[in-house]
């Protein structure tokens, strides 16, 4: 049974993801609500999840964020993963004191959209092998062809584009080529949080498709779960909010996540080093 919890007045929204894709979702966010008070975690030191094995990542999440919810409290988390989301997102809500929002694969409105009854699933290769991924696609889209393709080389390209770096076209091809080649396909769904951070350059390679993504759902599921649990005076309409990440060995990762964090109206702020083993994190409640 999921864990009851204790409303904390003015606590930040927090979002967190492996790395930095997730700022698509906070991008959302801030669409959906601009004054919202957000901190960002990024477990960057292991990004990306895609590749990882799944019990590795169940003990690293939960130690992440049993790490970073002890030190900065929130009123909501956003699990802006879908490789964590569709792997750990049930066991977080069991051990953890604060409202849970996944973010999934937008399969149900893809499956609503496709005129052909074909779309592809654009995503790690974790996400689209995952059972959640096939429950969804069994509920939402059985009518439909649906084409699974893991390209887990498009979130270093994503985290590039954030730091500022050229996307060649060309890298973008490759990956995309198998879909490319698919005469029906009509719809692509962007099952990772950094690939909606590469819209616009993958849109131009096949403008004739249509890309559906799941920020704007996030965003309103967000805001709902604040309404239901929180007053508005609690909400925090502050705006601004703080960066956690793993990884500060590099220059280079912590002047990337500095200019992430300024164009979203997020501060940077120290590291965080997870410290909680998934034996003792079991044992604490």
């Amino acid at each position: 049974m999921p864990r009851s919890f204790t409303p904390i007045s003015l606590a930040p929204v927090l979002v967190f993801d492996s790395g930095m894709g997730g700022l698509s979702i906070v991008q959302s966010l801030r669409h959906a609500c601009p004054q919202l008070e957000i901190n960002y975690v990024a477990d960057n030191a292991a990004c990306p999840y895609g590749l990882k094995d799944d019990a590795w990542l169940i003990e690293r999440i939960l130690s992440v964020l049993h790490t970073c919810l002890a030190q900065a409290p929130a009123s909501a988390l956003v699990l802006a993963c879908n490789t964590a989301s569709t792997l750990v997102l049930e066991q977080l809500r069991a051990v953890l004191a604060v409202p849970i929002i996944g973010v999934v694969p937008a399969i149900k409105p893809a499956a609503q959209i496709s005129q052909n009854r074909c779309f592809a699933l654009l995503a790690t290769p974790a996400t689209i092998r995952r059972p959640y991924t096939d429950a969804l696609i069994a509920s939402f889209a059985a009518d439909c062809e649906v084409v699974r393709l893991g390209a887990a080389d498009l979130v270093p390209l994503a985290e590039a584009k954030l730091a500022g770096h050229p996307i060649k076209p060309q890298a973008l091809m490759q990956s995309l080529q198998p879909l490319l080649l698919h005469p029906h396909l009509d719809t692509v769904v962007l099952g990772c949080t950094h690939f909606p951070l590469l819209l616009s350059e993958l849109s131009s390679l096949a403008p004739h498709w249509q890309w559906v993504d799941s920020g704007a759902a996030v965003a309103r599921r967000t805001l709902e779960v604040l309404a239901l649990h929180y007053t508005y005076p609690q909400i925090p309409m502050q705006k601004g909010g703080h960066v956690w990440f793993t990884d500060t060995q590099s220059g280079q990762a912590r002047a990337q996540l500095a200019a992430c964090s300024q164009a979203y109206a997020l501060h940077l702020h120290h590291h965080l080093i997870p410290e909680v083993t998934l034996d003792s994190l079991e044992s604490s409640f």
